[in-house]
């Protein structure tokens, strides 16, 4: 005869497998020998039909449930988030008799997912009690969404509080030091792996290399690779994009073709590493090469990205015509990178016949993009045909074309980020800032320094 954890491991099995069928006739062989009042039995199936997308017969099994304990209702609330319906799984959230940490992790992962920062943040401040799921979840949160100072202020908050990371959430927030260039804050996180006996395993062993690389610590990079004792695609993908953009061009190929005799299969993220590389490098032959071979030898179809760099390889080279070509041929519809990228090359090799195209083509996909008109004015400038210089200054001016997200930067100190952008006094110590700015700009005229004239910037 079979029980109830009988057919509890049977749905967990069915939904392993996506059998949906094979969970129905379960279903059945439940109803038949009376374990429909069974409440982890139908919690089971609330989970099985809504991992394969039944949501409708999930609600069903849960509404006819004669009994709900708290892993019932977490399932359901789980079932509406994997459904997209945040509305409905807060509904059921607030009915709850009572709730258990997984429940509130899950609400609060459910609004992560969907970037509701707002939401997330306000029931991660209720909690009554956080758990290191609670913690990783915010920070991932933040990280995903490319909110990585905000992850640091979760992390930060979390050690202080004595709560221990775990793998998950070393090798998150390491992501975002990289991102940040916060290299002293992933320093300490990676004596602290050290210290603790954590594995160095392939997720934070590649979040590792990644960070030293994008910090600017090629060596300690390198040396962090190297001493995996294992290495999946994301390690090398991490040490060949860290060569890269040092300007180790050859040496990111040597790391590819390595990798390959190591039987590794490249992806796509691959490539566009080794392309940028060849980029850097002026390699133009190699890149035509690399670029063949992502189709011919892994099938692997070319995204905008890789045509980016192969039109940003080409266009430096002075192959601007060849670049041209490239990019009507694109299966893909090209992007303001990719133009930009073309018009780059035109500034460079002073070509204004194709800067034209690639302005005309980057005015209808980002009209208000200050950078193009100012390129094509200083162009026109360098070669000394101001009736142009003149005509594209008051059609922008006609336009309210300006620059209206300046750019921004950050240092790290004292475990704390800072960042600044132009014009911006929103620093608490913006005043001493300024000060110190005026008294370097009097010292670099008197040691007679002329700034560069840039006709784009003129009002």
């Amino acid at each position: 005869m079979p029980t109830s954890y009988t057919f509890s491991s049977l749905i967990k099995a069915c939904a392993s497998f996506s059998a949906l069928g094979f969970g129905e006739a379960v279903h059945c062989h439940i109803w038949r020998n009376g374990f429909n009042s069974h409440v982890f039995v139908q919690t089971a199936l609330i989970d099985l039909y809504s991992n394969l997308g039944q949501f409708c017969r999930s609600r069903s099994v849960f509404d006819e449930m004669p009994e709900r304990d708290v892993f019932a209702w977490t399932t359901i609330v789980s079932a509406h988030i994997r459904a997209g319906d945040l509305s409905s799984a807060r509904r059921f959230f607030e009915e709850m008799p009572e709730r258990n940490t997984a429940t509130w992790n899950t609400m609060i992962d459910g609004y992560a997912r969907m970037g509701n920062f707002d939401s997330a943040e306000l029931l991660f401040d209720q909690m009554p009690g956080k758990d290191i799921i609670s913690w990783t979840t915010m920070v991932s949160c933040y990280s995903q969404h490319q909110k990585f100072r905000e992850a640091l202020a979760v992390f930060n908050e979390m050690m202080s509080k004595g709560i221990h990371p775990d793998e998950v959430t070393l090798a998150t927030i390491i992501s975002a030091c990289a991102h940040l260039g916060a290299l002293d804050l992933g320093k300490e996180i990676h004596l602290y792996i050290l210290q603790n006996g954590f594995d160095l395993d392939v997720y934070i062993g590649s979040a590792l290399i990644d960070m030293y690389a994008k910090c600017g610590n090629l060596d300690r990079s390198l040396s962090v690779f190297f001493k995996l004792r294992e290495k999946n695609l994301f390690c090398w993908n991490s040490v060949i994009d860290g060569l890269a953009v040092h300007g180790y061009a050859n040496e990111a190929l040597k790391m590819f073709r390595r990798m390959e005799s190591e039987k590794i299969k490249p992806n796509g993220i691959t490539f566009i590493s080794v392309l940028s590389a060849c980029t850097h490098a002026g390699l133009v032959n190699e890149g035509r090469r690399m670029f063949l071979g992502m189709t011919d030898d892994y099938s692997i179809p070319p995204e905008v990205g890789h045509y980016g760099c192969m039109v940003d390889l080409l266009s430096k080279a002075g192959l601007l015509k060849d670049a041209l070509k490239l990019i009507r041929s694109m299966k893909v519809k090209p992007n303001s990178i990719i133009w930009g990228a073309l018009f780059g090359g035109c500034k460079l090799h002073r070509n204004l016949e194709i800067a034209q195209v690639a302005v005309n083509e980057l005015l209808i996909l980002e009209p208000n993009n200050s950078g193009h008109h100012n390129l094509l004015v200083n162009m026109y400038a360098e070669v000394n045909r101001w009736g142009e210089v003149a005509k594209m200054r008051a059609a922008m001016k006609n336009l309210g074309v300006e620059k209206k997200c300046p750019g921004s930067s950050w240092i790290e100190m004292k475990r704390k980020i800072h960042q600044f952008a132009a014009s911006d006094k929103s620093h608490p110590a913006s005043t001493e800032i300024y000060l110190l700015l005026a008294e370097l700009d009097g010292k670099l005229k008197l040691a007679g320094y002329v700034p560069e004239l840039i006709w784009g910037d003129l009002g």
